[in-house]
């Protein structure tokens, strides 16, 4: 059951700051594959949205806490999805408005499932944010520009390429050409130019 799950998760999640770093990333791998169980269509996603942002701060030379954050990031980023709807989460065709309303309360609900670690605040709140745009129309909280924590500007571009040159039941994967052409065209508006900058000279 999801709850169940939720527990479980939670639990572990509490004891990920005692744990070495290798083994820490591990638990968190294997925490990302129970989701993937549920959400059919991102089975792959979180890791490789973990190994872009990780690329990405690393163009931008940001400092090394901040890619070791964008690494754990990257894994948890949609755990929230584990209390979405399996129907709606794995629903094979376009999301009517009112589900779409419902799958945006993941980044919430993954921020409040992380916020039961006192250890995991910082990791919350990037989580919380990585669906805000750079010109304020993102959501939960509508931030802009530099409002938004960096990590979450850096998971903004990795998690839309992967989704974007991912296939789906419902669409086909755009070419890594059409890719980078989204990208330039929302540059600025979704995303944060710096990010999309770096991310180009890596991709």
């Amino acid at each position: 059951k999801q709850e169940d799950l939720k527990s479980e998760l939670l639990m572990t999640v509490d004891k990920l700051h005692e744990m070495e770093r290798s083994m820490r990333t591990d638990v968190i791998k294997t925490l990302v594959k129970v989701l993937e169980y549920y959400d059919i269509y991102t089975r792959g996603h979180s890791e490789n949205v973990s190994s872009l942002a990780q690329k990405i701060a690393h163009r931008m030379n940001l400092p090394e806490a901040v890619k070791d954050e964008i690494m754990v990031c990257g894994l948890v980023h949609d755990i929230g999805k584990i209390l979405i709807p399996v129907h709606i989460l794995n629903k094979p065709g376009k999301l009517s408005k009112e589900e779409y309303e419902i799958i945006k309360q993941h980044s919430q609900y993954g921020c409040d499932m992380l916020m039961e670690s006192s250890h995991l605040h910082r990791i919350a709140k990037i989580v919380l944010h990585h669906h805000e745009h750079w010109d304020g129309s993102g959501y939960p909280h509508g931030l802009k520009k530099d409002e938004i924590p960096i990590e979450s500007q850096v998971l903004m571009v990795a998690d839309t390429w992967d989704a974007m040159i991912s296939e789906r039941i419902y669409k086909k994967p755009k070419t890594i050409d059409e890719a980078k052409m989204e990208l330039m065209v929302y540059k600025g508006k979704q995303f944060s130019p710096e990010v999309v900058d770096a991310f180009l000279d890596i991709i």
